[in-house]
């Protein structure tokens, strides 16, 4: 019997992975009753001493590990010490951070005796069984290895044959009601040179039946958030609406209400047919990410993007305009062509969309990507290690780059935590200012002050005494804005001190709301007077919305 562990090193505990559990799936249908193997999942934030004690328990002679970007350092500094605690085991590595520099991953780690390159059930299984029976390793599929002084390097591995189901009991005792992941293809129509994704092969869909029975299964799991893995989920549009027809026509009957369904999706690859079944969806079962990444077309032709930018903004703009719908957009800084101003007004055009959430991510040069490899077609300087950002580019200086983390830094605490939405409408209409430039001022404005580890209240009145100094804003209307941003996103009810004004109306004015109004038996609700229109404003504590995550604000008229 060969004792076996596959690790997994997730970035968070609520993040669960499916590569191991694949790996599982295929010895477990392979191997027989030769091969007991387990998953140890542990997260990057451990203590490598409590993931290794966590290996070492089921006492492995085999000890595989999936690896990615956010885990490889991890990786690297836990399987020498396991080499050190059990000379006899044998370390595995696959996945997408060593698949395409076997030979560098494997000069750089001694203690790493076998490297999958490309998709790993088939290549995993073949090891095992060689293992088990002493048999040679040649000739395995995506196998690479050392032979004396030499590394045997092999081409990564893609299957045609459909990956073996991965979700068994084992799986959903793990899970525990993080969030689930699910694919349904392989491979991706596109190749763009920032991604390994056009690496993986062609596209490859999974069974209609396999999709529908895993959909089922994960909906019932416990799981808040399915999250479908498909690089381009709607490169099929058939499909992708069949699946969506199969998920709305079952909600809130086999799939249980409040499951939330996240895809990836090629946003100008929508069509209308599809647009009119999404506006049918339940509020908040469907989320959608769609990678602009720029609205540059020839940042976009340099890394082989192919996007129809009109397409795409109108389509994002009719997805929006249903209101049922969380939409995520990604924008990429580092882009071949991309200066400064480019970068703006790419920026600028994706916040006027105004999607629910707006990432601001920096190019990673992956190994294995064009962009890695064709230094000479795409000059850029990048950090040596994971997660490999760019660091400089003809286009873009650090310093410029610098000035964008700021920038992502106040994007993030303003706009994408979803506490400052109204203000930021309200900034941007009273003083005429571009989003970019708003951001980039008051991101120079923080910096000076340190807004690392400070707090709601403290970054509230930062920002409040900030900009009530800007030309065009009502110090009263600004107050009244973050009063109501306020209120709609933190449960405890109470204002921050820069915006409390001491009333006695508030008192006389909350009992009459109440009269009108009465609340839910056992809810809390936070009050506040405006004073930019005679008014009371409260909020309801009970469910947040779905889609922009904030609690219900009613206004209720006062005479002054």
């Amino acid at each position: 019997m060969l004792q076996v562990v596959i690790c997994s090193l997730n970035s968070q505990y609520i993040h669960s992975s499916l590569a191991p559990w694949y790996l599982l799936a295929g010895v477990n249908a392979c191997c027989g009753g030769e091969v007991r193997a387990i998953v140890a999942e542990g997260t990057v934030n451990e203590d490598k001493t409590a993931v290794l004690e966590r290996i070492l328990r089921h006492k492995p002679q085999v000890a595989a590990f999936s690896c990615y970007i956010w885990n490889i350092a991890r990786v690297r500094k836990l399987i020498p010490l396991l080499k050190q605690t059990n000379p006899e085991v044998t370390i595995v590595l696959g996945g997408p951070e060593v698949s395409y520099n076997a030979e560098e991953v494997l000069s750089a780690l001694p203690a790493a005796d076998y490297l999958i390159a490309g998709e790993g059930e088939e290549p995993f299984v073949l090891l095992l069984q060689a293992l088990l029976h002493g048999k040679s390793p040649s000739g395995i599929p995506g196998l690479c290895y050392r032979s004396g002084k030499r590394i045997v390097k092999a081409a990564p591995h893609t299957s045609a044959k459909e990956p073996p189901d991965p979700y068994t009991d084992a799986y959903f005792s793990a899970l525990e009601g993080r969030i689930a992941y699910l694919e349904t293809s392989r491979g991706c129509p596109f190749s763009c040179a920032f991604c390994l994704s056009g690496r993986c092969g062609s596209i490859r869909f999974f069974s209609q039946k396999r999709v529908e029975k895993n959909l089922l299964q994960l909906a019932k799991s416990g799981a808040q958030t399915v999250k479908l893995v498909d690089r381009t989920f709607n490169a099929n549009r058939a499909r992708a609406r069949e699946i969506f027809r199969f998920i709305l026509d079952r909600y809130g009957k086999e799939i249980p209400a409040g499951v939330c369904f996240h895809f990836e999706m090629a946003g100008d690859l929508l069509d209308a047919e599809t647009i009119d079944l999404l506006a049918t969806a339940p509020r908040g079962a469907i989320q959608f990410e769609i990678g602009l990444q720029s609205f540059n077309p020839k940042a976009l032709a340099a890394v082989s993007r192919t996007t129809n930018v009109t397409v795409l903004k109108d389509n994002i703009r009719k997805i929006l305009a249903l209101g049922n719908i969380h939409v995520h957009l990604d924008l990429i800084a580092g882009l071949p062509y991309e200066d400064l101003n480019s970068f703006q007004e790419s920026f600028n055009t994706a916040y006027r969309l105004q999607p629910h959430l707006l990432q601001l991510g920096f190019l990673k040069i992956l190994p294995g990507t064009p962009m890695r490899n064709n230094p000479e077609q795409f000059p850029c300087l990048y950090a040596k290690d994971p997660p490999y950002e760019v660091l400089a580019t003809p286009w873009l200086s650090g310093e410029e780059l610098l000035l964008l983390h700021k920038v992502e830094a106040a994007l993030n605490r303003l706009y994408n935590s979803g506490r400052f939405r109204r203000t930021l409408h309200y900034l941007l209409q009273a003083t005429g200012e571009a989003p970019f430039s708003l951001l980039h001022r008051f991101a120079e404005e923080t910096a000076v002050a340190g807004t690392d580890r400070i707090s709601l209240d403290d970054y509230t009145a930062l920002a409040f005494n900030y900009f009530a100094a800007w030309p065009g804003v009502d110090r009263i209307v600004l107050r009244d804005t973050m009063v109501c941003d306020r209120l709609a996103t933190n449960a405890s009810g109470k204002l921050p001190p820069v915006l409390r004004i001491p009333d006695a109306a508030l008192k006389k004015a909350v009992r009459k709301a109440e009269e009108a109004f009465p609340p839910a038996p056992g809810r809390r609700r936070g009050y506040a007077l405006l004073y930019s229109e005679p008014c009371l404003v409260f909020a309801e504590y009970g469910q947040r919305d779905r889609v922009t995550g904030e609690y219900p604000l009613t206004r209720f008229p006062v005479k002054q």
